[in-house]
Order: structure tokens, then sequence, then C-alpha cells
């Protein structure tokens, strides 16, 4: 365990850290899957709307350093890609 004041606070402040960033990444999660699941049921305009809530989501994920900007990218790309193909 911390045996140092530094790293007391070290170990708290990580623990904070780790609880946002799954509460961050599960948001990013349910938020694509919104998207898939409009998708996967057909529905153009339903995914499109879930789609333009679930964007600003995966940005903010790259901001806070949650996910990878490629990642974010291709996601971005895949679902939209998909989207268009529902036609």
């Amino acid at each position: 365990m911390a045996n140092s004041a530094q790293a007391r606070k070290r170990a708290r402040q990580s623990l904070t850290r780790r609880q946002r960033n799954i509460s961050l990444k599960s948001k990013l999660r349910t938020h694509v899957k919104n998207v898939v699941k409009a998708i996967v049921s057909g529905d153009k305009s339903t995914a499109s709307e879930n789609y333009k809530k679930a964007v600003p989501v995966i940005d903010s994920g790259v901001s806070k350093g949650i996910i990878h900007k490629n990642k974010a990218a291709r996601y971005k790309s895949r679902l939209n890609k998909q989207i268009v193909e529902l036609g």
C-alpha cells in the first residue's frame, strides 16, 4: 500500500479517475449500441437521430482520453455508412 502522502493522494486520484473513465466509456458504448439497434431494426430515421446524439459523445470521449481519435473516426464512419446503406 501507499506509504508516503504523495502516494496516498495518487491512489485516491487514480480511483476517482478510474470511476469517471468507466462511466464515460459506458455512456459511449450505450450511445453506439442505440445506433446499432436502430440500424438492425431497419429504422433509418431513428438510426440517424441516434447517430446525431452519439457523435458528440464519441468526440467527447476522444477529448477526455477515453478512446483514441482514430477509433472514434472508425466508429463514426462505419455507423454512418450503415445508415446510408439502409437507404
